[in-house]
């Protein structure tokens, strides 16, 4: 049995969609060894290849070349939801993105979208994702851009939305937003790539028919989230783009990489 190191995040909507091929319950010739990471770190690791299967930023694409390859089945696309710009009082975009902004990451592809959004945007600040919103509510920011279960927290510190980046997109392309896909290392041959793809959707089918099976994996890896919480993030990113990216995702994928900020 071939064994493989597969780097995903511990959001829900990765621990709901991948939990069945993690525990053995998807019928595969792999065996796979998760290694949850937060996504920035997964997408430095990829520039050395550090692990067969990775969970990969649309925006990290460029920086790993031809190391990485895009299977079809596991990505996080979304139609009109992506990343958000928020800010401590009502402000439109263009002067959110005049001061300092904290960003999760510059391989991410929340910023790569500010920066297509927002082209005047110049001084940025990386931190952790889940940083971002105390960092705005205590003013060491100007504005935060928030990816993940932030969207559905920021009210709760007092924020404000600016701008929704995955609303900017998709009415300025008429594309799903391309936030995340998971990509298998190029030295692996087409078979195991394949098997890769089709265990893969086979979870993602799993999870989308046994919905409760994954609860006490999601909860473990989001203890500070509450179950509306994880469930708002597990339907907003798990969808039919998951099980397969299909021709608009990969047009959207496409777009994204190859229009310069």
């Amino acid at each position: 049995m071939r064994e493989l190191t597969f780097g995903y995040s511990p959001c829900p909507n990765d621990t709901f969609a991948f939990h069945a091929l993690t525990h053995g319950l998807v019928d595969t010739p792999l065996r796979i060894t998760p290694v949850l990471l937060d996504i920035e770190e997964l997408n430095r690791r990829a520039v050395t290849g550090a692990f067969e299967i990775t969970k990969l930023s649309i925006g990290a694409f460029a920086s790993v070349g031809a190391r990485y390859r895009l299977l079809r089945s596991g990505a996080a696309l979304g139609d009109g939801v992506g990343p958000l710009v928020v800010t401590r009082s009502p402000m439109s975009l263009a002067d959110a993105v005049r001061g300092r902004v904290a960003i999760p990451g510059r391989a991410t592809t929340a910023y790569r979208l500010l920066r297509l959004a927002a082209p005047a945007l110049d001084d940025v600040v990386e931190m952790r994702y889940d940083r971002i919103l105390h960092a705005v509510a205590s003013g060491e920011v100007h504005a935060g851009l928030i990816i993940h279960e932030s969207r559905f927290t920021y009210a709760s510190h007092g924020l404000v939305k600016a701008a929704d980046l995955g609303d900017w997109w998709q009415h300025d392309t008429g594309l799903p937003v391309p936030l995340a896909g998971i990509c298998a290392r190029a030295d692996l041959d087409d078979d195991t790539a394949a098997a890769v793809t089709q265990a893969l959707r086979a979870s993602v089918q799993y999870a989308f028919d046994h919905p409760d099976a994954s609860r006490d994996y999601v909860r473990a890896h989001a203890q500070e989230l509450s179950d509306d919480v994880c469930a708002q993030h597990i339907a907003l990113y798990v969808n039919a783009y998951s099980l397969d990216v299909g021709d608009d995702g990969l047009r959207a994928i496409t777009r994204l990489v190859s229009t310069a900020p």
